[in-house]
């Protein structure tokens, strides 16, 4: 193997790794494990959890938002398909990952209808996760689009 192969070999490998974590995060949230304690930051009530359910619905309507106007751009990978374009459309217009985001939001909704360390942890795991996944996605999206330097200083988020 070259160190060209080798350089590519891993960065599909840190790829495929920042994938299975957002998404093995993601099912933590609605498993119980009887082995770990979830104690509770602080009693729930009825506000904390109207809040978490209010940012969870939110955050799903804008997921499914940025599913639509994505196309069949969508992929759960941070490299861009090989046929893809560079959405500045819809949603994309005001956010640059609105997927990524409302995917935190979604965890942070999970947090405050269980107000426990253990929520608290997974989403704090998660949006680490999606930071470093956004970092890499925005590696390729410069490389592969001439135009996107543009569209990153036009929409800062």
């Amino acid at each position: 193997m070259t160190k060209f192969q080798l350089k590519n070999f891993f960065k599909a490998a840190y790829e495929i790794i920042l994938v299975f974590l957002q998404f093995f995060i993601i099912i933590l949230h609605f498993f119980k494990w009887e082995f770990i304690p979830e104690k509770q930051i602080i009693q729930i009530t009825p506000f904390s959890y109207f809040v978490g359910f209010l940012i969870i619905i939110i955050a799903l309507i804008i997921l499914l938002v940025s599913i639509k106007d994505l196309g069949r751009n969508l992929s759960p990978f941070p490299r861009p398909k090989n046929n893809s374009n560079l959405v500045t459309k819809g949603i994309y217009r005001f956010i640059r990952h609105p997927m990524y985001y409302s995917v935190i939001f979604i965890s942070v909704g999970v947090f405050f209808i269980k107000l426990s360390i253990y929520h608290l942890f997974l989403s704090i795991s998660l949006s680490l996760v999606i930071k470093f996944k956004i970092a890499l996605e925005e590696q390729y999206l410069k490389n592969k689009f001439k135009n996107y330097f543009l569209y990153k200083n036009e929409v800062k988020y």
